[in-house]
C-alpha cells in the first residue's frame, strides 16, 4: 500500500480513526431510539440492516444501511488529504470496526453494507459493477447472500481492471474477512436452507 510515503503515526491515526468510525452500531442505535430494545436479541443477532428489517420497520433498516455504508465513505474521504495509503489504512480501520466493534464485545456486523461505502469513496465505478452483479445475481438467484458473496468476490479483479492495484489489495482482504463473516450462509447455501428474498417464514 506504499505506506512508507505516510509517516507511521498518521498511518495508526488513520487506522484508529477509521476504526472508530465503523464501530458505530447504527443498527442498534436506530432500534434503541425507536423503542424497539435490543436488535441483538432477534433474528440472527446481527447489528446490520438484514436484522433490523426482521423488526419489520423498512425505514429503520434503510437508514442502517445507509449509516453503515457512509461510515466507511466518511473514514476514506477524512483520511484521504494524507495520501492513498492513509486513505486505504482508514478503509480497513472502518470495516474491522464494523466487524468488531470494541464496546459490542468484539461482534459487529458481517459488513456488506460497509465494504460498499469504503469501496465508494475510493471507486465509484467498482461500485456500479457491484451492483450491477448483485442486482443481476440477487435477481436470478433470489439469495441476497450469494448475491454479495460473488460480488465481493469480483471487486479486488474490476479494481485491478481499472488500474487500482493497491485497492485491489485492500479489498480482497475485506473480501476475504465478509466471507469469513458469512459463514452460516455459506452452510446454508451448500444444505439448500438459505432463506430467499421476499420469502416468508
Amino acid at each position: 500500500m506504499d505506506a512508507g510515503a505516510v509517516p507511521w503515526p498518521i498511518l495508526a491515526t488513520c487506522l484508529v480513526g477509521g476504526y472508530l468510525l465503523g464501530s458505530i452500531p447504527f443498527g442498534l442505535i436506530f432500534t434503541r431510539i425507536a423503542g424497539l430494545g435490543d436488535v441483538r436479541a432477534i433474528g440472527s443477532g446481527n447489528i446490520g440492516a438484514t436484522n433490523v428489517l426482521r423488526t419489520g420497520r423498512k425505514g429503520l433498516a434503510a437508514a442502517t444501511l445507509l449509516g453503515d455504508a457512509l461510515k466507511g465513505t466518511a473514514a476514506v474521504l477524512l483520511a484521504s488529504r494524507f495520501g492513498e495509503a492513509a486513505a486505504l489504512i482508514a478503509g480497513l480501520g472502518a470495516f474491522l470496526g464494523h466487524l468488531f466493534p470494541a464496546w459490542l464485545g468484539f461482534r459487529g456486523g458481517k459488513g456488506v453494507a460497509t465494504f460498499i461505502g469504503v469501496l465508494l469513496a475510493l471507486s465509484p465505478a467498482a461500485v456500479a459493477a457491484f451492483a450491477a452483479l448483485w442486482i443481476g445475481l440477487a435477481f436470478g438467484f433470489r439469495y441476497s447472500s450469494l448475491s454479495a458473496l460473488v460480488a465481493s468476490a469480483a471487486t479486488p479483479v474490476v479494481l485491478w481492471a481499472l488500474g487500482q492495484p493497491q485497492a485491489a489489495l485492500l479489498f480482497l482482504v475485506l473480501a476475504a474477512l465478509l466471507w469469513w463473516k458469512h459463514a452460516p450462509n455459506i452452510r446454508r447455501l451448500r444444505d439448500g436452507t438459505e432463506g430467499r428474498i421476499g420469502q416468508k417464514g
